[in-house]
């Protein structure tokens, strides 16, 4: 049986706050309030009296994915401080939370409560919304439905009258950077709290010193969130659904803004779906995502065009060159700025077709391989190689009829190249 909901007005938790304060069991140092030592006094209240907070960010993804599953309006939790039935979904969400553990270092809260009772006291706002202890609170208000008379009442460190939100998410970061704190949050929630601060501050400096980090692991907090935001609404078609990249996608949203850096819009968005393309395919992988970053950083446009040649997407008009190990040769005019929306078309569409994704995935490996072999001097040896492979496998006969005009150009360029090559080759003598 499960603790229900059941809340009391503002105006009679305010009271009974005030009938606390004035004969408080203790005074507590506190030390995260507008950075200023201060003593906050103890009250006890019956079990049923606090509220949760709603901007709760070690919740957030779970508050998204319910608002999502649910249809429910975006500011549903936001709204729904005296709601009880609103209260009731964030309790079973926190209950969730102070059940789950990490196996071999973190015990469940609500295991360290129902063992240890409560040592540590909650800290709530004069109309008895708490700030920190929502989950604590849950696990104690759940052992108290279970039979546990001691947790009737709850220890409660109250914050002066004329505490602000501001004041308020403060606190929330001032705890979050503390390392045992910091566990806590997923990396959603951890990148919602930092933004929700600069948009507070206007300072990531600032908000950078209150977390204790680097100012560039702000930024990239709040880029990488970015890039899950836009991951999820242009690409999955699952706004909101931060569940999604939750467990294993935190090293990608984070690597991506550095991968994209410099790009120009068209190569940039293309990097991007091959970056999306190998996260939704990621089992196929041999290792993480992030091996695989030079692919949709530095080596993007190489795959791109080898995605192109195997696939057989136009990219645009490009002058005759070599293109660092491909063999992809454009006998066409005036130079044009190349066009990546076919390909990022085929790549969105590719759940059901594996032949896309096995040639993306194919042509990442090789240009991983290649630019490695680069630096031991066998790159020359495995574009050769690559190249000579690809040919094998054409097939003539099975080409379609439109194509066969433009397929000899591109043959006759090849063999005009291969000739210059053999050429170089001749000028050294190790053979």
């Amino acid at each position: 049986m499960s603790y229900q909901i059941i809340i009391m007005s503002r105006a009679e938790r305010e009271l009974r706050v005030k009938k606390g304060l004035s004969a408080p069991v203790e005074e507590l140092d506190f030390y995260d309030f507008r950075n200023a030592p201060t003593k906050l006094p103890v009250i006890v209240l019956g079990i049923d009296v606090p509220i949760y907070r709603m901007e709760n960010f070690r919740t957030f993804t779970d508050q998204r994915e319910y608002v999502v599953k649910e249809k429910l309006s975006q500011n549903y939790f936001k709204t729904g401080l005296e709601v009880e039935s609103i209260q009731q979904v964030q309790h079973n969400l926190l209950v969730a939370l102070a059940r789950k553990g990490v196996a071999g270092s973190v015990v469940p809260v609500i295991e360290v409560l129902k063992r240890e009772k409560q040592r540590e006291s909650i800290l709530i706002t004069s109309s008895g919304v708490v700030v920190n202890g929502n989950r604590r609170l849950a696990a104690m208000r759940e052992l108290y439905v279970d039979g546990d008379a001691s947790f009737s009442h709850v220890r409660c460190a109250v914050l002066p009258e004329d505490a602000t939100a501001g004041d308020i998410l403060d606190i929330e970061a001032a705890l979050q950077a503390k390392p045992e704190t910091k566990l806590d949050y997923d990396w959603i929630g951890d990148a919602q709290l930092v933004t929700s601060l600069v948009e507070l501050h206007k300072n990531t400096a600032e908000v950078a010193r209150r977390l204790d980090r680097g100012e560039k692991e702000i930024k990239n907090a709040m880029a990488a969130l970015a890039e899950a935001d836009l991951y999820l609404k242009e690409w999955a078609n699952a706004e909101g659904e931060y569940s999604r990249v939750r467990e294993d996608a935190e090293q990608l949203f984070k690597d991506l803004p550095r991968q994209l850096e410099g790009k120009d819009p068209a190569l940039e968005k293309a990097s991007r779906a091959i970056a999306w393309t190998l996260f939704d395919n990621r089992e196929k992988l041999l290792g993480r995502v992030y091996n695989f970053n030079p692919a949709f950083g530095k080596l993007a446009t190489q795959v791109l065009d080898q995605v192109a040649s195997d696939l057989g997407i136009p990219t645009g008009t490009k002058p005759a060159q070599e293109d660092g190990g491909g063999f992809v040769v454009d006998v066409g005019g005036d130079e044009a700025s190349t066009s990546y929306d076919e390909i990022i078309e085929t790549l969105k569409s590719s759940s059901s077709d594996d032949s896309v994704v096995d040639s993306l995935i194919d042509a990442a490996q090789n240009a991983i391989e290649i630019a490695k072999g680069q630096k031991s001097g066998q790159a020359a040896l495995k574009a050769v190689q690559q190249a000579h492979a690809k040919l094998m496998a054409v097939d003539v006969q099975r080409a379609a009829t439109g194509t066969r005009v433009p397929m000899r150009k591109q043959l006759d360029a090849i063999a005009q190249l291969v000739d210059q090559l053999i050429k170089r080759l001749e000028l050294f003598k190790d053979n």
